[in-house]
């Protein structure tokens, strides 16, 4: 199915694409089959019709593709719709998922603000042995927390230029937290909270200078892979040319987790500079599966990029 057969598709083609129901069907075209399923889901008027969309993005959870299950979970919490919640929590759930998914799932739940799964992400933070899904669900606990707070109604935050529903708010607006330097103090402090951590890595995005950017980068210094890969997905959102060595860095570093790895190839796609081109080339053949289907979805949003067309949607 090409491109513009897939963007006028019905609800059940979509479906049988991103399932790959032929078996013969592209990564990357079942990328764009999610994302035409996304806009679908997110659709206010016909809920019926949402919630369809919804329930066919959830059956690619049952999919071998750790890349493609992770983008499935993201797009679930960008839909704003709690009917994907049930689907987001069997997957938090369920350790024959990766961890990469189960993390997505559970940085989902709080994207929705679902506080129906506030007692469940509180048990996973407490006794998950991953470092990644304990730290998703703090995160998400507070953003829950926070999104149903009087604070969240008082604080004056800056219109953000991008529509993502992010795992925390950007601090809110003033002169102190204008300042870079502190900004960046308040990124790498390891005994601040990491709430408050990835509310100064969201201020710095939504500032965006090349000041701002280079401030982040010194987030890939830090001992977690969830932090550096959520910094590698803010560079994707940026586009700034000036993350992009910083960026190629931390892709040919194969002591970095997979999780990383291949936001900082997404990234690179979506930066779309000549410079990326040959990088991402280069990691079709990576060892790491995840990687390498990062590279081919890296190379498709490369090829979406410089053709002028639509945007490309925003993968995490």
């Amino acid at each position: 199915m090409s491109d513009i057969e897939i963007d006028n598709a019905s609800l059940e083609q979509l479906r049988d694409v991103l399932t790959n129901k032929s078996k013969t069907v592209s990564l990357a075209h079942r990328f764009r089959a999610l994302f035409n399923l996304k806009s679908i889901g997110k659709e206010d008027e016909d809920r019926a019709r949402a919630h369809k969309a919804i329930q066919y993005i959830a059956e690619c959870f049952s999919d071998d593709s750790e890349l493609l299950k992770h983008e499935v979970a993201y797009v679930l919490g960008q839909t704003k719709d709690l009917f994907a919640a049930p689907y987001l929590r069997n997957v938090l759930i369920d350790n024959n998922q990766q961890v990469m998914v189960r993390h997505e799932a559970a940085e989902a739940l709080g994207a929705l603000g679902d506080k129906d799964s506030l007692e469940l992400l509180k048990d996973y933070f407490k006794n998950d042995p991953s470092l990644e899904i304990r730290q998703t669900c703090e995160l998400a606990i507070e953003r829950i927390k926070w999104e149903n707070s009087e604070s969240s109604k008082n604080e004056i935050l800056e219109q953000s230029l991008y529509e993502s529903i992010d795992p925390a708010p950007p601090l809110v607006t003033d002169e102190s937290n204008s300042k870079i330097e502190k900004l960046q103090s308040i990124l790498n402090d390891q005994d601040k909270p990491l709430f408050e951590r990835y509310r100064a890595m969201f201020r710095l995005r939504d500032i965006g200078t090349d000041e701002a950017c280079l401030a982040l980068a010194s987030g890939f210094d830090d001992p977690s892979a969830l932090f550096k890969h959520e910094v590698a997905y803010v560079f994707g959102q940026l586009c700034n040319p000036v993350t992009v060595p910083s960026l190629i860095k931390v892709l040919k570093d194969e002591r970095e987790a997979g999780m990383v790895r291949h936001e900082a190839a997404e990234a690179l796609g979506s930066i779309a500079t000549d410079e990326c081109l040959p990088v991402l080339r280069s990691f079709l053949n990576d060892e790491e599966q995840v990687v390498r289907d990062s590279a081919i979805v890296a190379l498709d949003m490369y090829e979406y990029e410089k053709s002028n067309e639509l945007e490309y949607a925003t993968v995490k």
